[in-house]
C-alpha cells in the first residue's frame, strides 16, 4: 500500500512539475510567442517550425492547438496555415518524452537538484524575469523527482506484486492497447504526461502486453486521445475553428492507423529497429514518439490542402451564423501577450471604422448632402458595442498574471478606445452641421471648401502615420506625426481668423459663423485624438 501511495505522490509531483515548468516558461516566452504567431506566412515549413518551436517551449501540443483554434476562430490565421502549425505542434510535444528519457542517464540525479536551485533563484532574484526562471527550473527538478518516486514504487510492484504485471500482460490486443492509450490521455488531457508515465513504467522493467510492439500501440493511442482538448475547445466556435480541431484529429488518427498497420505487419519492429538503434528502453519509446510525429508530418504536409478540403466537406458553414462584432477569443487568454497583440489589431480596426465615419461626415458637409447620416449612426453604434466588448476583455486580461509592461499597455488601450469613440462622436457632430447647412441654405466660398479639403487630407495623413505607429509599437514616426498635428492646429487658427475677417468685410453670412467655427474646431479635436493614440505607444 505504501508503494502505491509513493507512486501516486510521484505522479502528483511529476504533474505539478510539468505545470510549473509550462506555466512559467509561457510567461518568459509570451513576447516571443506573440512575434511567432504574428508572422502570417503561406510557407508550410514556416508553419511547422512555428508549431514545433511554440510547443517545445510550452510543452503542450494541446495548449498550442487550442491557441491555434482561437486564432482561426478570430480570423487571423487561415485554415491552411493552422494545419501546418498543428503538425509542428505534434513534433514539439515530443520534447517532454525526451526529457523523461534522460532518466536513464546520470543527468537525472543532477536534474533533481534543480528543484532546490530554482527555489533559491526565485527567493534571491531581484527581477520578475529571474524569479519566473527560478520557478521554471524548480518545476523541471520536480519532474525528475516525481519520475524517481514513480520508478522506485514500480520497482517494488514489479518485484513484489504480480497483480500489476499480470494485469498489464493480459492486455495484449493491439486495438485494445490503442484505445486504452487514447482513453487515458483523453482523461489526463496530455499525451506528453501519459507517454512519460509509460516510459517510466518500461524503464523499471514492467512489460506491457506481450512485449515487443505492445507498448508502442499505447503511445499511438495517446496521440489520438490528445485531440480531445482541441475538439472540446472548438465547441461553440466558428466553422473554421471546428475544422482546425478536426484537422488535428485527422492528422493523429490517420497517422495512428498507418503506424498500427505497419506494427501489425512488422511484429518485430521494436527489436529490429528501435532496440538496435537505441540502447535504453526509455529512449526507444521516446524516439518512437518523435519518429511517429515527424514521419506523419512528412506524409501529410504535402497533403495540407487535401486535409483542409476534407474538413470543409465534413463541417459545413452555417448560413444563419451571426458574425461577432470583434474577433477576440477566450482561448488566447492563456497567453496574455498574444491576446494583447490581437487586441492591437482589433483596436486598429475600430480606428479605421471611426476614420471612415469621419471622412463620410466631411464629404457630406462639402457636398451639402445627408446620404450617409444614418450609416454614420449605425457604424457609431457598432463602435460602441465593440468598445464594450474590448473593455470587458481587457478587464479579464488585467486579472491574469501579467507583466508591468502589459499592465501599461492595457491602460493605454482604455485611453485609445475613448479616443476612437470620440472621433466617431465628432463625426456625428459634423452630420448635424450638415443638416443646418441644408436646412438654412448656407453657402461657403470655393476657397473655404478647398481649405477644409486640405485639412481633411492632413487628418488622413496623420491617421495613416498613427496607425503605422500603433501597429508596429515603434515611435520612429512620432516627430512627423507631431509636425502634422501642429500644421492642423495652425490651419484651424488661420481658417477661423480668415472667417472673422470675411464677416467684418460682409463677405460671409453671419448665420454660417457658428457652423463653420464648430466644424473647424471639431476637425482639430479629431486630429488631437488621433495624435493621442500615437503618443500612447
Amino acid at each position: 500500500m505504501s508503494n502505491v501511495i509513493l507512486f501516486i505522490a510521484g505522479l502528483g509531483t511529476f504533474l505539478i512539475g510539468c505545470k510549473l515548468l509550462s506555466d512559467n516558461i509561457e510567461v518568459l516566452a509570451n513576447r516571443g510567442l506573440k512575434k511567432l504567431f504574428n508572422k502570417s506566412s503561406k510557407s508550410k515549413i514556416v508553419g511547422v517550425g512555428i508549431g514545433a518551436a511554440t510547443t517545445a517551449v510550452v510543452q503542450s501540443s494541446s495548449a498550442t492547438t487550442v491557441l491555434v483554434v482561437g486564432f482561426v476562430n478570430a480570423g487571423v490565421m487561415s485554415l491552411f496555415q493552422a494545419a501546418t502549425v498543428i503538425m509542428g505542434a505534434n513534433i514539439g510535444t515530443t520534447i517532454t518524452a525526451q526529457i523523461v528519457a534522460l532518466k536513464s542517464f546520470d543527468v537525472s540525479m543532477y536534474a533533481m537538484a534543480l528543484a532546490a536551485i530554482g527555489i533559491f533563484i526565485n527567493m534571491l532574484g531581484k527581477t520578475d524575469k529571474v524569479k519566473v526562471l527560478g520557478i521554471a527550473l524548480a518545476g523541471l527538478g520536480l519532474i525528475f523527482i516525481g519520475l524517481e518516486s514513480m520508478s522506485n514504487a514500480m520497482e517494488y510492484l514489479k518485484s513484489e506484486s504480480t497483480i500489476i504485471q499480470d494485469t498489464l500482460s493480459k492486455v495484449s490486443n493491439p486495438l485494445v492497447l490503442v484505445i486504452l492509450g487514447a482513453i487515458i490521455t483523453a482523461i489526463v488531457q496530455s499525451s506528453s504526461a501519459v507517454t512519460s508515465i509509460v516510459i517510466t513504467m518500461v524503464g523499471t522493467g514492467l512489460v506491457i502486453g506481450n512485449g515487443g510492439n505492445s507498448v508502442l500501440y499505447v503511445v499511438l493511442g495517446t496521440n489520438i486521445g490528445t485531440c480531445i482538448t482541441a475538439l472540446l475547445s472548438s465547441m461553440g466556435a466558428t466553422a473554421n475553428a471546428k475544422r482546425a480541431s478536426f484537422i488535428h484529429f485527422l492528422f493523429n488518427f490517420l497517422g495512428s492507423i498507418i503506424f498500427t498497420i505497419i506494427l501489425l505487419l512488422w511484429p518485430s519492429f521494436m527489436d529490429d529497429v528501435l532496440c538496435r538503434m537505441f540502447k535504453h528502453s526509455t529512449t526507444q519509446i521516446a524516439m518512437f514518439h518523435t519518429f511517429f510525429n515527424v514521419i506523419c508530418t512528412i506524409i501529410f504536409l504535402p497533403l495540407t490542402s487535401v486535409l483542409v478540403k476534407i474538413s470543409e466537406k465534413v463541417i459545413k458553414d452555417k448560413k444563419d451564423i451571426k458574425k461577432q462584432l470583434i474577433k477576440m477569443d477566450e482561448r488566447m487568454l492563456q497567453y496574455p501577450s498574444v491576446a494583447l497583440g490581437q487586441l492591437t489589431k482589433e483596436i486598429s480596426v475600430m480606428s479605421f471604422e471611426a476614420m471612415n465615419v469621419l471622412n463620410m461626415s466631411i464629404e457630406d458637409f462639402l457636398s451639402k448632402q445627408e446620404e450617409n447620416k444614418e450609416k454614420i449612426k449605425k457604424i457609431n453604434g457598432k463602435l460602441e458595442l465593440m468598445g464594450k466588448e474590448i473593455i470587458s476583455y481587457l478587464v479579464t486580461i488585467s486579472s491574469l498574471n501579467i507583466s508591468l509592461n502589459e499592465e501599461k499597455m492595457i491602460s493605454a488601450f482604455h485611453h485609445n478606445l475613448n479616443d476612437i469613440l470620440r472621433i466617431g462622436e465628432l463625426a456625428d457632430n459634423i452630420t448635424k452641421y450638415t443638416s443646418s447647412v441644408v436646412k438654412d441654405g448656407l453657402e461657403f466660398s470655393s476657397k473655404v471648401i478647398e481649405e477644409i479639403g486640405k485639412m481633411q487630407n492632413l487628418i488622413n495623413e496623420l491617421y495613416r502615420l498613427t496607425n503605422m505607429t500603433f501597429n508596429s509599437r515603434k515611435l520612429d514616426l512620432i516627430d512627423e506625426i507631431n509636425s502634422i498635428e501642429d500644421q492642423i492646429d495652425n490651419m484651424r487658427a488661420t481658417l477661423i481668423a480668415d472667417h472673422l475677417d470675411r464677416l467684418k468685410a460682409g463677405k460671409c453670412q453671419p448665420q454660417s459663423s457658428g457652423v463653420f467655427i464648430n466644424l473647424v474646431n471639431n476637425l482639430e479635436r479629431a486630429a488631437d485624438h488621433i495624435t493621442f493614440i500615437a503618443e500612447s505607444v
